[in-house]
């Protein structure tokens, strides 16, 4: 009864809520029968028949529910603590449980010192991308983590990755612990602290990973794992399991991977799908060929890039403007080709608004294109990049290059996820492809013979999709990516042997 009328609030305060603001704090609620599942996985691996529980996020309570309804007289819970920082959540769950024994605290979790010691702690922490985390923050957050566990996080590292460090000093000596988290912290820089934390502070027990085909959440748009630890320190050389899709008690997918392997392995989410991976004999990569950068940052594109019609339509000086491609979804050939101009032939057609005058110039000189920028003061002068800029309308620097990436997608009958495109015009593009510049040796090969580029761009696309996928990351709902470091690391011998011709 209790956990019905707890699922009914929950999805009232759900609907209640912006979806775009509870993806920016990071508010993912625990669908109960998942809840259910990690409690009872968890119990099973406590030496204590004495529970005392702990959850730094306890939204209107899913865990402490499933603890409630799972635990029987095999258990006893001795005493339990909810940390809740929304005060919406927070009035939820005192409302619900406030009668059965659980110290409900509305505070923020990195802020509050531990009362005593906990023996099982389950979770689902905020899911808050680091740019939405001020610097005071992130400086308190650094500093109570580093006297806590000697470890420093990335900048770039999401809140639920400070939480897992910041819980250490409320551990319990042998305390078991589940997080339910995204994924990506497996194969992602910013994840190396959490790997050191997990291998070399406590005993990683197991990460069972949620298929991204089939998320848990269908309001989040990240692949879901649990991390489950064991407060106690291993020095010998042990197994961690590893379990994909299915459930706890049934994973379709089921490998044993030895610490000393992970410490050498950049990419967790192979496993258990993959074999652990050897030296390569033939360690010739995409990163000898190539200097890889991400497209350039507009800040804005509906605001700064323009159909020709439209820039005819305002008057403005086209000199202002450079060609550039549409987003990949919007591309619909691998092959750019040019006008005499350097144009891309497609249509419609692109150009980007560069212009690097000062204000007092393009006033006097440039009314057309004063009054569109002006048209712009209000909304696109105060986002994030643009108001960081020395001007806000000067764009970041990118030269054209033959050879672009659409840097993410789906996997669509066996086909890569990843698209190579030859792009022969003068167009540049966004943030949403990765741009491939010949490296001395190549541009090279390719300045002697310039056919070579359709050579390149066909080798290019014959890199084989698990080469590509192993390198790469997956999100919620299948979605592939790959960054520059990593498609750098991608295997591309063929191509030795164009440069040696």
């Amino acid at each position: 009864m209790m956990e019905q009328s707890r699922a009914n609030k929950q999805e009232m305060i759900d609907k209640q809520e912006d979806i775009e603001k509870r993806r920016r704090f990071g508010q993912f609620s625990t669908p109960y029968e998942l809840a259910k599942e990690m409690v009872s996985f968890g119990l099973g691996l406590l030496d204590t028949d004495e529970v005392t529980f702990l959850e730094p996020c306890l939204g209107s309570g899913a865990f402490y529910s499933a603890l409630l309804n799972v635990t029987d007289d095999d258990y006893t819970v001795k005493f339990a603590t909810g940390i809740e920082i929304d005060p919406v959540y927070y009035s939820c769950a005192k409302s619900l449980w406030s009668d059965t024994g659980i110290n409900i605290i509305n505070d923020n979790f990195a802020k509050v010192e531990p009362d005593r010691k906990y023996n099982f702690v389950l979770t689902n922490p905020p899911y808050v991308r680091h740019h939405y985390i001020s610097q005071d923050d992130k400086i308190h957050l650094a500093e109570t983590e580093k006297m806590e566990t000697e470890i420093a996080l990335s900048g770039l590292a999401g809140l639920y990755c400070h939480f897992i460090l910041l819980a250490n000093k409320w551990l319990a000596s042998n305390a078991i612990c589940g997080w339910l988290v995204p994924s990506e912290f497996m194969d992602v820089n910013y994840g190396s602290g959490i790997k050191d934390y997990l291998l070399n502070h406590v005993h990683l027990l197991r990460i069972h990973r949620y298929d991204p085909d089939n998320s848990m959440f269908s309001d989040a748009l990240v692949s879901s794992c649990v991390i489950w630890f064991k407060n106690e320190v291993v020095t010998y050389d042990y197994e961690v399991a590893f379990t994909f899709s299915g459930t706890h008690e049934k994973p379709i997918q089921k490998k044993q991977v030895k610490k000393s392997e992970l410490l050498k392995e950049c990419k967790w989410t192979r496993f258990p799908e993959k074999e652990i991976r050897r030296e390569k004999t033939n360690g010739v990569t995409l990163g000898d060929f190539f200097e890889i950068k991400r497209g350039l940052a507009t800040g804005d594109n509906n605001f700064f890039i323009l159909e020709r019609e439209k820039i005819s339509e305002l008057g403005m000086d086209m000199s202002f403007f450079k060609p550039i491609l549409p987003s990949p979804r919007y591309l619909k050939t691998d092959f750019v080709s040019s006008d005499k101009d350097g144009i891309p032939q497609i249509e419609p057609q692109y150009f980007l608004l560069d212009c690097e005058l000062s204000e007092q110039e393009i006033e006097k000189n440039y009314p057309a294109t004063w009054d569109y920028l002006q048209s712009g003061v209000n909304k696109t002068s105060k986002k994030y990049l643009c108001k960081n800029r020395k001007k806000w309308y000067w764009q970041e620097q990118r030269e054209s290059t033959y050879f672009l990436c659409s840097y993410m997608g789906r996997s669509k009958d066996n086909r890569s996820p990843i698209r190579f495109i030859l792009n022969l015009s003068d167009a540049v593009a966004t943030n949403s492809y990765l741009m491939l510049y010949p490296k001395e040796h190549l541009q090279q090969a390719i300045s002697e013979n310039p056919h070579s580029v359709y050579k390149i761009w066909e080798m290019l696309k014959s890199i084989r999709k698990n080469e590509i996928e192993e390198e790469g990351r997956v999100y919620g709902g299948g979605l592939k990516k790959i960054e520059p470091k990593e498609l750098a690391k991608v295997s591309c011998g063929d191509l030795v042997d164009l440069c040696a011709v």
